[in-house]
């Protein structure tokens, strides 16, 4: 009876011994803990940023419309719709690139909530020609915008103190890039269905969207 009294007595000492050296490692972490030491963006281009991340989105939403369309079996275009799945990821991904940039830079370390909404999308009943033609006015105002984009980061201080260098050149170089050539390909593709469709018709629209 006295070594159970004992035994008693001694896992009571080590269980508060145990509590008073738990509470000695207790974590002190503030929580929402945000660094506050990253060499800040211009504030006009991280809203310029921030508004083309829209516009990339939008297009895309855009695309993925024009290609759930030309999809459908009622028009049965596999080839335009390919074309639209294809345009809508590429959009998709330059949007996906810009957060990405932003978050490199520590401009998301406050709130996401406004970033991204959801865009309403233009439906109707394309043709391959006028598709393609709503396709290049959407590269244009998207090129355009990058370039408005640009001339926001590069400021407008002589001595270039508000000029985001790095970002200019990031946008220069790879998003113009890969506009410039896609409205090429684009200016390309509505001439040889003009062409088709003046010579054959709609077997035109029909031979094209088998070879894209």
């Amino acid at each position: 009876m006295v070594k159970l009294i004992a035994s008693i007595c001694l896992l009571v000492v080590l269980a508060v011994a145990n509590q008073a050296q738990a509470e000695n490692f207790n974590c002190n972490i503030k929580s929402n803990a945000v660094f506050k030491g990253w060499p800040d963006m211009r504030e006009p281009c991280i809203r310029s940023m921030r508004d083309q991340i829209q516009k990339e989105i939008s297009a895309s939403t855009q695309y993925m419309a024009m290609a759930a369309y030309f999809s459908s079996d009622t028009v049965n275009r596999p080839g335009f719709a390919e074309h639209f799945f294809k345009a809508a990821k590429e959009e998709r991904e330059h949007g996906s690139k810009l957060v990405e940039y932003l978050s490199m830079r520590g401009q998301l370390t406050e709130t996401v909530k406004d970033l991204i909404k959801v865009p309403s999308v233009k439906v109707t009943n394309w043709t391959g020609l006028s598709a393609l033609e709503d396709a290049f006015k959407l590269e244009t105002e998207v090129t355009k915008s990058i370039r408005d984009l640009i001339k926001t980061c590069e400021g407008s201080s002589k001595k270039g103190d508000d000029n985001d260098y790095h970002l200019v050149d990031y946008l220069t170089g790879v998003y113009l890039e890969e506009q410039l050539t896609g409205q090429r390909e684009l200016a390309g593709q509505i001439t040889t269905l003009e062409k088709m469709m003046s010579s054959h018709g709609e077997l035109g629209e029909f031979l094209f969207d088998k070879n894209m």
